[in-house]
């Protein structure tokens, strides 16, 4: 096992008018596992449709990642799934992609658009052989994996996307590698590659989508730690052991809070340099301390950033805001959504004596709350926490 990490990242339009949606990704493992992603696209739309995709990608990313073989996994749901009254077939497409070890990519397609492969931002040709199980054709393609390269699963929605109405015969699959290929970006996580290609989609369909459209993306990238600190110890004699093993951890540095930059402006002896401007008015301004990366307000700050978390993890939601802003929740963000494999939390109990003020409504059970609400909002992006109190 090398020191790569897999990053996974789904987004979904519905069929106008339907609460549902006929597609369905399920995975298991990534991060520094075994991963298995299942995208499957139920026939039609509606209830039928994700009746149908839902238990296509339950059983088969269940089956594949405990190790069944193909031939079993697909006979299982030919026997399993219902037959639709009015068509009287039981149909579900998918794609899968199993990444071994961090390093071997297999790719099992049937009947989904091909699944795009960029390597260094261009269109790799993966190798693909075909063979028929239970009367089904699938593709199969099995490659080794290299760092940056990124797996664009998608549903036929996605090809479908303008027919008739800014295009004539839908966005191609070549065309969607293209738009890919202009729009990549190393630094992009599979989450935001994703959300840029179904807001293309969505734009497309002019804001009406005519098919379940969804895109998932896998994103094999090396890991990179984030340190956060916020609140100074419970017993000042601690501040220089929470500093210690702040400064000790490789990665990123960010620290929240007035009284925790004093106490990192002493430990550095270093000066608190504010600044004046606000990029968002609902957020206060950062500030900078040499040796520290980022450097922002505590509770306020934080607040935003667990509002974000829970958008970014809102499949419903497309390319986030704070992308492209500069304001001190924006920029801890993306740090933890984007850049983050792994996130390290260094959380003092002190109470803020500015925060025994009765009428503001914050004291350290808030603060922990946040804390601990991020975090497992984090691990639900794949992240792997670790949090250390003072």
């Amino acid at each position: 096992m090398n020191d790569l990490w897999i990053e996974t990242g789904w987004i979904s339009l519905n069929h106008v008018g339907e609460t549902l949606c006929g597609d369905k990704v399920e995975i298991h493992g990534g991060g520094d596992e075994n991963l298995t992603l299942v995208l499957a696209d139920g026939l039609g739309s509606g209830v039928k449709a994700n009746i149908l995709s839902t238990l296509t990608s339950k059983i088969l990313c269940t089956m594949i990642s405990g190790g069944i073989p193909l031939e079993e996994c697909v006979a299982t749901i030919a026997n399993t799934l219902p037959v639709c009254s009015v068509r009287q077939v039981a149909y579900s497409t998918f794609t899968i992609l199993q990444i071994r070890n961090n390093e071997t990519a297999h790719i099992i397609q049937f009947d989904n658009p091909a699944t795009i492969v960029l390597r260094k931002g261009e269109v790799f040709d993966y190798p693909r052989t075909t063979r028929v199980i239970a009367g089904k054709t699938i593709w199969e393609s099995t490659f080794p994996i290299e760092v940056d390269d990124l797996f664009i699963a998608m549903s036929d929605g996605a090809e479908w996307a303008g027919v008739g109405m800014t295009m004539n015969f839908g966005w191609t699959r070549d065309s969607i590698a293209d738009y890919a290929m202009a729009n990549y970006l190393p630094e992009n996580s599979a989450k935001s590659t994703a959300s840029l290609i179904i807001d293309e989609c969505d734009r497309l369909y002019g804001g009406r989508p005519g098919d379940d459209t969804t895109i998932a993306v896998a994103r094999v990238r090396n890991r990179h730690t984030v340190n956060l600190v916020v609140g100074p110890p419970e017993n000042k004699e601690d501040d220089t052991r929470m500093m210690n093993l702040f400064f000790g951890k490789k990665g990123t540095k960010i620290v929240c809070g007035g009284t925790t930059s004093n106490v990192v402006s002493r430990y550095l002896h270093q000066p608190i340099v504010a600044a004046l401007d606000y990029p968002d008015p609902e957020v206060p301004p950062i500030s900078t301390i040499k040796g520290v990366d980022l450097t922002t307000e505590g509770v306020i700050t934080l607040a935003k950033v667990l509002t974000y978390a829970e958008d970014f993890l809102d499949q419903a939601k497309l390319a986030p805001m704070w992308l492209t802003r500069k304001d001190g929740a924006s920029l801890i963000a993306k740090e933890l959504f984007e850049n983050a494999t792994d996130v390290n939390f260094f959380v003092g109990r002190a109470i803020n004596p500015a925060h025994q003020n009765p009428d503001l409504p914050i004291n350290f059970a808030i603060k922990q709350q946040l804390i601990t609400s991020l975090a497992e909002c984090l691990e639900k992006m794949g992240k792997h926490i670790r949090l250390s109190y003072f």
